[in-house]
C-alpha cells in the first residue's frame, strides 16, 4: 500500500510541474510574438536641408589709425617749447612745438636789407639804360655805351630778382620755426623736450588721423588664403552690442620672422565715436565653403562600428540605414556633407533601438 501511495503522488507532481512549464511557455510565445497591427514605434524625424556653410575664424584686434606721420621741423634749432602732450586731440594748424628763432629772423632781417638795397642799384640801372637808349636815339653816345648800360640793369634785375626769392626763403625758414599739425588728429608720441637741439626732419610730433580707422589682426598662414573672400565683423570689448562691418585693406606679403603671422588691416566701414584709437576687439571673418552641408542631431547618428549612419524613413514608414560622411561634430550638431539628399526624413531620437526594415510611425513633434 505504501509503495502504491508513493508511486500516485510522483504522477500527481510530474503533472503539475508539466501543467505550470506549459503556462510558461504560452506566455512567453505571446510576449515575443509579432507586433500588432497599429502599434508600430512613433519616432521623432526630421528633413534634411542642405546649405553652403560659414566658417568662422576669430581674432584678436587692436584700433589702430589708418594714416599716422612723424611730424617734423622743417629748419633744425633749439626747441623752445612743446605746447602738446601725447593724447591730446588737434586742429589742423595747430601750433605743435616751437624753436629758438633769434637766429632765423636775423637771416631775415638781412635779406629784407640784400633787398633794398638790390632794388635802389635797379632803379639806378634802368634809370642809366633809359638815358642811353635816349642819347643813341639822338646819335649822342655809341651803340658799344648803350650795350654796357643795357647788360648792367639787366644785372641788376637779376639781382633784385634773387633777394626777392632770398626773402621768401627767410620767411618760410623763420614760419617752419613752429611746428603745425597739417591735420585735425590725436597726439601719438611725443620725441622732443625744451632745450633740444633738433636738425631738418628729425621727428619730434606723431599725429594720428582721426578720419580713418583700422583693425589690425595677425593672421595665420593656413588663413591667408581664404580671408580676401571672407566677411568680416568687428565687436568691440567695451561695446559688444553693436558689430561694426569691416573690409580687408591691406595684407603683408611676407610673415613677420618671430610669430609667423601675416599682419592684416581692415577698414571700418561705420565707425563711430564709440570706437577710439588703442581700443581691443574680436574680428570675426566668415568664409563661404564650397560645398553645401546639413546639421543633424548628435542623437542621430547611429555607428555600429561600420562608420556613422542614419536611419531614413521612406514614404511608407519603412527605415534603412544610411551611410554619410561627417564633416565635424558639434557640441550638439554633426555636419553632415554627403550619403543623404535634399528632403529626406530621418529619425532624430532613439536610433539605437531601431532595426533595418522595420515599420514605424514618423512625427515632426514630440508626442509619445
Amino acid at each position: 500500500m505504501i509503495a502504491a501511495h508513493s508511486f500516485h503522488f510522483r504522477i500527481a507532481t510530474t503533472l503539475a510541474l508539466a501543467t505550470v512549464a506549459g503556462a510558461g511557455l504560452s506566455g512567453c510565445n505571446q510576449a515575443s510574438g509579432d507586433k500588432e497591427p497599429g502599434r508600430e514605434p512613433r519616432v521623432l524625424i526630421e528633413k534634411i536641408h542642405f546649405a553652403p556653410e560659414d566658417d568662422l575664424r576669430s581674432f584678436v584686434a587692436s584700433i589702430r589709425p589708418r594714416i599716422e606721420t612723424d611730424q617734423a621741423f622743417r629748419v633744425g634749432g633749439k626747441v623752445a617749447c612743446r605746447l602738446v602732450d601725447t593724447g591730446q586731440r588737434v586742429k589742423a594748424g595747430e601750433a605743435l612745438g616751437k624753436l629758438d628763432d633769434l637766429d632765423l629772423g636775423l637771416q631775415k632781417q638781412q635779406a629784407d636789407a640784400e633787398l633794398a638795397a638790390s632794388q635802389t642799384a635797379l632803379e639806378q640801372a634802368q634809370a642809366d639804360e633809359r638815358r642811353g637808349a635816349e642819347l643813341l636815339r639822338k646819335g649822342w653816345t655809341a651803340q658799344a655805351a648803350y650795350d654796357r648800360q643795357r647788360a648792367a640793369a639787366d644785372e641788376a634785375r637779376g639781382r633784385n630778382l634773387r633777394a626777392r626769392r632770398s626773402v621768401e626763403l627767410a620767411a618760410n625758414a623763420l614760419g617752419y620755426a613752429t611746428l603745425r599739425a597739417d591735420a585735425d588728429g590725436v597726439v601719438t608720441a611725443t620725441f622732443i623736450e625744451p632745450g633740444q637741439v633738433v636738425t631738418a626732419g628729425q621727428q619730434a610730433i606723431r599725429l594720428a588721423r582721426l578720419t580713418e580707422k583700422e583693425a589690425v589682426v595677425a593672421l595665420p598662414e593656413s588663413f591667408v588664403g581664404s580671408v580676401r573672400n571672407g566677411e568680416a565683423r568687428l565687436m568691440l570689448w567695451s561695446a559688444p552690442e553693436k558689430p561694426y562691418r569691416a573690409t580687408l585693406r591691406e595684407l603683408a606679403p611676407a610673415a613677420d620672422s618671430a610669430t609667423r603671422t601675416f599682419a592684416a588691416r581692415f577698414s571700418l566701414l561705420d565707425a563711430d565715436d564709440k570706437v577710439d584709437l588703442g581700443m581691443s576687439g574680436t574680428l570675426t571673418v566668415a568664409t563661404r565653403k564650397s560645398d553645401p552641408v546639413t546639421h543633424v542631431p548628435l542623437s542621430a547618428v547611429f555607428d555600429q562600428g561600420k562608420g556613422s549612419s542614419l536611419w531614413k524613413v521612406d514614404g511608407s514608414g519603412r527605415l534603412s540605414l544610411q551611410p554619410i560622411v561627417v564633416q565635424r561634430y558639434g557640441d550638439r550638431y554633426a555636419e553632415v556633407s554627403r550619403g543623404v539628399e535634399e528632403g529626406d526624413e530621418i529619425v532624430v531620437l532613439g536610433a539605437q533601438k531601431l532595426q533595418a526594415g522595420e515599420k514605424v510611425r514618423p512625427t515632426t513633434r514630440l508626442a509619445f
